[in-house]
C-alpha cells in the first residue's frame, strides 16, 4: 500500500512520535493506522529501555494546589537542555496534576496508575512515550501530598527547587503572605525539621555524637583548658621545631596553627580521641557541647532559624509567625530539590564531537 503524506501526518498527531518513525511504522504495517500505533508504543519502548540506564540527574521540581490539597513532584532529565524544553515542562505539569488527584503511596503504585491525560495508558507507559519522544532517559523520581487549613507553593529558579508548606489556621490573607514567606525561606536555608520536637531520640543522639567528633577533630576549637591540657601531652611526640615554634608563638593562639606543621596539628587530633573520655566528662566541655548542638537545631529547624527577611537580622521563623497570627502554626513542609543525591553525569563535549567524528 503506498504510505501518503497524510498518512504520516494523521500517525504524528495521533502519537507525537517523529516524521521518519510514523512513516517506517506505517510501511511496516502496511499502512494499518492501529497496527502502527502499535508498532510505535513498541518501538518507544525499546528505545526507553535501552535509556533506561543512562543517568537522568537534570529536570524540574513542579507544585499543583486545588484548594486545601497541594502535591510536589520531581522529574528528572538527562540534560538542561530537555528540562528547559516547553514539552516537558507541560509534562511535569501534568505529573504534578497526576499526583494531586492520587491515591498512591509509592512511586510503584503511582506508575501503574491510570494516566489522567489519557485514561487507556498507565503513568509509567505515557512515560515510556514520552521518552521515546523526546530522545533522553527520564525518571519520576518522587512525590508527595500534603494538605491543611492553608497550603502555599513556591518554585525557585525555574524548577530547580520546589516548595510546600500547610499550615492551620491560616486562612486570612495576612496569614497566607506569611506562609509564602516562609515558603521562600525553606527554598534558601533548607530547613530538616519544623521544630525541635520533630527530631527523634534516635537522630538527636546521631547529632550529638557528630558535633562530639567534629570538637576533637578541631581541638583549637576546645576551651582553653583542655587545649592546654593536649599541648602539655603534645610536648612528648612533638618535633623539637614544633615545639620551639609553640614556645614562640603561644602567646596569641589565633595565629598559632598557622605556623605548626601538619603532623603537630595531627598529633593534637590523635590526642583528644585518646583522651576523650576525660574530655567528655569535663563540665566546661558540656557546656561547649550544648551550645554546639543548640546551633545545630538552630540551622536544622525551620521555626528556630533567623527569619531573612527579619529588619533586626534576629527575629526568628517563629516570633515572625507570631507577629502575624500567633493562632498559626505549620504543619508540614516539603523542599524538593533537582538532582539532589544523584550522581551527575559529567558532560566533556569535545570529547563526545570527537566520537562521533570517529577520531
Amino acid at each position: 500500500m503506498a504510505i501518503t503524506a497524510a498518512m504520516v501526518k494523521e500517525l504524528r498527531e495521533l502519537t507525537g512520535a517523529g516524521m521518519m518513525d510514523c512513516k517506517k511504522a506505517l510501511n511496516e504495517t502496511d499502512g494499518n493506522m492501529d497496527a502502527a500505533v502499535e508498532f510505535l508504543q513498541k518501538n518507544g519502548q525499546a528505545k526507553a529501555l535501552k535509556k533506561a540506564g543512562r543517568i537522568a540527574a537534570e529536570g524540574l521540581c513542579d507544585v499543583a494546589v486545588e484548594g486545601n490539597n497541594a502535591a510536589i513532584v520531581e522529574v528528572n532529565s538527562e540534560t538542561d537542555f530537555v528540562a528547559k524544553n516547553e514539552e516537558f515542562k507541560t509534562y511535569v505539569a501534568a505529573v504534578a496534576k497526576q499526583a494531586l488527584n492520587s491515591s498512591a503511596s509509592d512511586i510503584d503504585a503511582f506508575s501503574a496508575e491510570s494516566w489522567n491525560e489519557d485514561a487507556s495508558v498507565t503513568v509509567q507507559e505515557a512515560l515510556t512515550a514520552k521518552i521515546a519522544k523526546i530522545g533522553e532517559n527520564l525518571t519520576i523520581r518522587r512525590f508527595k501530598k500534603i494538605s491543611g487549613d492553608a497550603v502555599v507553593s513556591y518554585v525557585h529558579g525555574g524548577g530547580k527547587i520546589g516548595v510546600l508548606v500547610a499550615a492551620k489556621n491560616g486562612n486570612d490573607d495576612a496569614s497566607k503572605d506569611a506562609l509564602a514567606n516562609i515558603a521562600m525561606q525553606i527554598a534558601a536555608m533548607n530547613p530538616q525539621y519544623i521544630s525541635e520536637d520533630d527530631i527523634s531520640a534516635d537522630e538527636k543522639v546521631k547529632i550529638e555524637e557528630i558535633v562530639r567528633q567534629n570538637a576533637l577533630s578541631d581541638p583549637f576549637s576546645l576551651p582553653k583548658p583542655i587545649l592546654n591540657d593536649l599541648f602539655d601531652k603534645a610536648q612528648a611526640v612533638w618535633s623539637d621545631e614544633d615545639k620551639a615554634i609553640f614556645e614562640e608563638k603561644k602567646s596569641n593562639m589565633n595565629y598559632l596553627p598557622n605556623f605548626l606543621s601538619n603532623e603537630a596539628k595531627a598529633a593534637l587530633v590523635t590526642l583528644a580521641q585518646e583522651n576523650q573520655a576525660s574530655i567528655f566528662e569535663n563540665k566546661i566541655f558540656t557546656n561547649l557541647l550544648t551550645g554546639r548542638i543548640n546551633k545545630q537545631y538552630k540551622d536544622i529547624c525551620l521555626l528556630d532559624q533567623v527569619y531573612v527577611k527579619a529588619e533586626d537580622g534576629k527575629q526568628s521563623v517563629a516570633k515572625y509567625l507570631e507577629s502575624v497570627n500567633k493562632d498559626l502554626v505549620i504543619t508540614d513542609m516539603v523542599r524538593f530539590e533537582t538532582g539532589e543525591g544523584l550522581e551527575k553525569k559529567e558532560e566533556n563535549f569535545a570529547e563526545e564531537v570527537a566520537k562521533q567524528m570517529g577520531q
